[in-house]
């Protein structure tokens, strides 16, 4: 598992179109899974579910998306899981930080 967790400026849908934009043009295997959306107000929430092929794992990897808040400030919560091998303990994690660094490089311009 991997995670990242930041506070981010700026219109809600382009942050989110930007994030998604980025998670499924950085693999050819990546596809959107499922998401949900939630407006009261100012306050939104969006939850997105990814996966793709690891090919260093040689197997899936699924990422969880995050974007919470209000009035041009949200936080955001990455996660992702899926890509280690092993009976009992987490043996390769690449798969998943490399899934999880697909969206950092959009971020600096938030």
């Amino acid at each position: 598992m991997a995670k990242y967790e930041r506070i981010v400026q700026g219109d809600f849908d382009e942050i989110l179109n930007r994030l998604d934009s980025a998670v499924l043009g950085g693999s050819i295997s990546a596809s959107f899974e499922d998401g949900s959306d939630y407006a009261q107000g100012d306050f939104r929430c969006a939850v997105r579910v990814y996966e793709r092929y690891s090919y260093t794992g040689n197997n899936r990897v699924s990422m969880s998306l995050t974007l919470v808040g209000g009035n041009g400030r949200y936080y955001l919560s990455v996660i992702t899981s899926g890509g280690s091998q092993g009976l009992f303990f987490k043996i390769n994690t690449w798969g998943e930080e490399a899934f999880l660094e697909t969206i950092e490089e959009v971020l600096e311009d938030f």
